[in-house]
């Protein structure tokens, strides 16, 4: 008699977390039958999270919205693709809290990031977070915190340090990585993102200033979405696609494509556990409500390397390189100034083998590649800019505290007061 989903996730605990279970222990890699497969719920419907309605060897079962109409859609389209008739929930708790849920599917607006990844590790639920992975560096902290006293498996929604084509450079990020490690460019080196690598794809995501209140649309719960943003009287740009432009919900086109392009430069560099020394901006007085556009933000590391993040009216000065050391540099479509450097490459031994299937991984209970430790680093950087844009001035850092060094105010960004009774 094989023994099913339920019963073989229940008996992981102890030192069975440890325990590496081959997959047709749970049905095999082409055939799972539906008692075996994983189940997941997916909170936020709206958007992103209609698009993870499949993924291998999961099966959704529940979805969670406080949009009515987003919700009914929702459902609608998840008969349609064949998933049958799925749970619906108004409260996201009610879903974490379902036990027919193995993994939550967070898709909510970042500033519910951390709460209820925090909520569903102590549920006892594995979970796919969507980028970034919290709007404030203590948030970060405390998702850590309850991943790791809870035993759950956590993956961060950003893939390029594991797979696809690398910022139009003509390859993934593996070669480069060989590149970098190898030192054959030297050190320190210096990463530049640039909108010739489609960084600039949502840049002007922002904010409009001195918005009229509106009547709440019958159909949403604006108290719900909210949660533990501080109140705002209800404006159709706060909500939905256009949410990404306010301090309270996100950080503009940086926060929501920021992780994406600097997680795998954290890869490249080595760095996946600490965080820049410095973070400098230039930009223009940020509104204390609505986010605007900056021109450039430079992060430095403790050895010298460094991040630049080119954004409006920023004109590089010719033909920049993306990496660009002492001893060479590394430009798009992979042209580089090392003579016969993919021979070089090709010679050089490869990367240490990445865990990238995280269905897989919630099986054997091992790291997913991105999760809740480098994916904080990574989304830390993103928040160490968001706290210089809107003090407007740049900021030194310590990677080991991570606090910022002698400014009380930017401190005051780490961990930020949430509206009652909303904590983490």
């Amino acid at each position: 008699m094989g023994i099913n989903r339920r019963d073989f996730l229940k008996a992981l605990g102890g030192a069975a977390l440890l325990t590496v279970v081959p997959r047709n222990v749970l049905g095999g890699p082409k055939y799972i039958a539906p008692s075996d497969q994983l189940t997941k719920g997916i909170i936020g419907v709206g958007g992103m999270g209609v698009s993870h309605f499949r993924y291998e060897g999961s099966r959704l079962v529940a979805i969670c919205d406080v949009d009515s109409k987003h919700l009914a859609n929702a459902k609608k389209r998840a008969k349609d693709q064949g998933h049958g008739e799925v749970q619906t929930y108004h409260n996201y708790r009610d879903l974490i809290n379902d036990p027919n849920v193995d993994i939550v599917h967070i898709a909510t607006p970042p500033h519910w990031h951390g709460i209820m990844s925090v909520e569903a590790a102590k549920a006892g639920k594995d979970i796919w977070c969507e980028k970034p992975m919290t709007r404030t560096i203590g948030e970060g902290k405390r998702v850590i915190e309850a991943v790791k006293q809870n035993g759950r498996i956590f993956r961060l929604n950003t893939w390029f340090r594991f797979k696809d084509t690398f910022y139009g450079l003509g390859t993934t990020v593996e070669p480069l990585k060989k590149l970098v490690d190898s030192g054959l460019l030297g050190w320190p080196l210096t990463v530049r993102i640039s909108g010739a690598t489609g960084f600039a794809w949502k840049f002007f995501w922002v904010g409009q200033e001195n918005l009229v209140p509106q009547p709440v649309p019958a159909e949403l719960d604006y108290d719900m979405w909210l949660g533990p943003a501080q109140y705002k009287p209800y404006n159709a740009h706060r909500v939905h696609q256009t949410f990404r432009g306010y301090w309270d919900y996100d950080g503009g086109g940086l926060g929501d494509m920021g992780q994406h392009y600097m997680d795998p430069v954290q890869y490249l560099l080595g760095k996946d556990n600490t965080s820049p020394i410095s973070v400098e901006i230039d930009a223009p007085q940020q509104h204390p409500d609505a986010i605007g556009t900056w021109r450039s933000i430079t992060y430095t590391y403790d050895d010298g390397c460094k991040v630049i993040l080119e954004g409006e009216g920023y004109e590089s000065k010719g033909k920049v390189p993306y990496i660009e050391g002492p001893n060479g540099c590394v430009y798009q479509g992979f042209e580089c100034t090392i003579p016969n450097v993919m021979q070089k490459i090709a010679e050089l031994p490869d990367p240490e083998p990445q865990k990238t299937d995280f269905i897989e991984c919630v099986k054997t209970r091992e790291k997913f590649a991105l999760n809740e430790e480098n994916g904080h680093r990574s989304c830390t950087m993103v928040n160490m800019a968001v706290c210089a844009l809107r003090l407007g001035r740049n900021l030194k850092f310590d990677p080991v505290t991570q606090l910022f060094i002698d400014d009380d105010a930017a401190n005051r960004l780490i961990d930020q007061p949430m509206r009652g009774p909303w904590k983490i």
